[in-house]
């Protein structure tokens, strides 16, 4: 035997065992713990798409109503047995329709300034509205967060337009004209 060869052999022992305490302390470390799970499978996706609802819901999760265009709706300062704006169906009586979604602007620091600046955004969508319904009165009533919520960082709102503007008055027993 020759002396290159003798330490060849005593480094391939070391080696040997430096190579098994990677391996242990690899599977240590990524061995799954008991509580672990493996992610599920994504769900099938759909083979048609869903059929429209009769009449259009909300779709942001506001801490305040909103509707979204289309949406038809009864409203407090219309129905007397209600505290909160609610969806209903469009082919039934129903007080108001959504017409409008602007967003209102940075800077108002009143109740007041946030229902001047609502009626202004609104007009627009109402006259837009009102226009296509072939005569008639009609009432616009614009709705969004209040000051508390407007402090928040919440802008969205609803230009709804109505037959009526008074408790208990005419309702809408169809979609708008559209």
């Amino acid at each position: 035997m020759t002396q290159s060869a003798r330490p060849a052999g005593r480094l391939a022992l070391p080696a040997l065992v430096l190579l098994l305490v990677v391996a242990v302390l690899a599977v240590v470390l990524f061995w799954p713990s008991p509580g672990h799970r493996a992610a599920a499978p994504p769900p099938p996706s759909p083979s048609a798409p869903p059929s429209p609802s009769p009449s259009p819901s909300p779709t942001k999760q506001l801490p305040y109503p909103w509707f979204a265009v289309g949406a038809c709706l009864d409203h407090p300062k219309l129905s007397p047995v209600i505290t909160v704006a609610e969806p209903q169906r469009c082919d039934g009586p129903h007080d108001a329709e959504s017409i409008g979604n602007p967003l209102l602007p940075d800077g108002l620091q009143k109740e007041s300034q946030i229902a001047l600046t609502l009626q202004r955004l609104c007009q627009p969508y109402a006259a837009a509205a009102e226009a296509k319904q072939g005569g008639g009165t009609w009432f616009s009533l614009p709705t969004g967060p209040s000051l508390k919520y407007y402090g928040q960082g919440y802008r969205d709102t609803s230009c709804l337009l109505a037959a009526s503007d008074r408790e208990g008055g005419s309702k809408l027993t169809a979609p708008l004209k559209g």
